[in-house]
């Protein structure tokens, strides 16, 4: 979803009246008043067009370079070891993946904020997942409630987080179990990490319906920030990665795991070129949301 603001023009305004007001004239003449008038007419319709587009174009150019609520997935990955990720989970519409997540207990899941657009959309949650085209040990849950934090917005990449609480605990076991969440403090750059999920294999190619990963490695802040900008990346609530492998159109909302811990949220990257070295790819910092994520689950339980 773009969020669009239409620059007012600093000329002002042309009317009805400024086009047809002529100045007094013989009969004779007005065969020569309606075609100068009208030139005069075409020359202004043109004019103002021109301006539309210029604005239109102006206003798109963000979206053009980047992209903060981007669907993002795997490109220069393989596939997961079946149920090697129990913790992941596809988001689904109406039977169609649509973004990933991942379980943090046996009843919440954590996501991207952007892959949940607002009522009345209705999402279902497949555990147990790995081919999402066979069902073997994997089933669906439905959302009882959908959590997304109270600061995000549509027109912004910042506080890009949803809890996801499920209508039932799911049933921990090979195929389902949850991931810890970090403690307090920050990633280091150059630690390496990983992502998974389903997606889009390359920046224009096909899905995969098999779970697929990759390694990344994380980069500090300050190599994030020169390359994003401060509009886009904010070191408080954010880290970027890039690696041989990374993420791509089709699955936010996967988890950056580095050990055995999920530290961020895939959020966004470039929609020019997945995986570009230029725009690393940006998650949600999780620990910069955990009073928020403890104090929300403490209040419900």
């Amino acid at each position: 979803m773009y969020c669009i603001r239409f620059a007012s023009s600093l000329m002002p305004r042309p009317t009805l009246h400024s086009y047809f007001t002529l100045p007094p004239m013989y009969l004779q003449d007005l065969k020569h008043v309606w075609r100068d008038t009208w030139l005069y007419v075409q020359e202004h319709i043109v004019f103002i067009m021109i301006i539309i587009s210029l604005l239109l174009l102006a206003s798109l150019l963000p979206h053009l370079t980047f992209t903060a609520r981007v669907n993002v997935d795997i490109v220069n990955g393989k596939e997961a070891k079946p149920h090697s990720r129990p913790y992941m989970v596809s988001l689904q519409k109406d039977k169609k993946h649509i973004c990933g997540g991942f379980l943090i207990s046996d009843e919440f899941v954590m996501t991207a904020a952007h892959c949940w657009k607002g009522y009345p959309e209705i999402l279902t949650v497949e555990v147990g997942a790995h081919d999402l085209w066979k069902s073997e040990v994997s089933y669906h849950v439905e959302v009882k409630s959908y959590i997304s934090h109270p600061h995000y917005t549509f027109c912004s990449q910042w506080n890009d987080i949803m809890l996801l609480r499920l209508q039932e605990k799911v049933k921990l076991n090979d195929y389902v179990n949850w991931i810890s969440l970090p403690k307090e403090g920050d990633v280091s750059g150059d630690t390496l990490c990983s992502v998974a999920g389903w997606g889009r294999l390359r920046t224009k190619g096909p899905t995969s319906n098999r779970l697929m990963e990759a390694n990344t490695t994380t980069i500090n802040h300050e190599e994030c920030q020169r390359k994003w900008g401060s509009k886009y990346f904010q070191a408080s609530q954010m880290i970027c990665a890039y690696g041989h492998g990374g993420s791509c159109l089709g699955d936010s909302g996967g988890p950056l795991v580095c050990g055995n811990t999920a530290v961020g949220v895939t959020s966004f990257v470039s929609v020019i070129r997945c995986n570009a070295p230029e725009r690393p790819n940006v998650y949600t910092k999780i620990s910069a949301y955990l009073p928020w994520i403890h104090q929300f689950i403490r209040n419900i339980k």
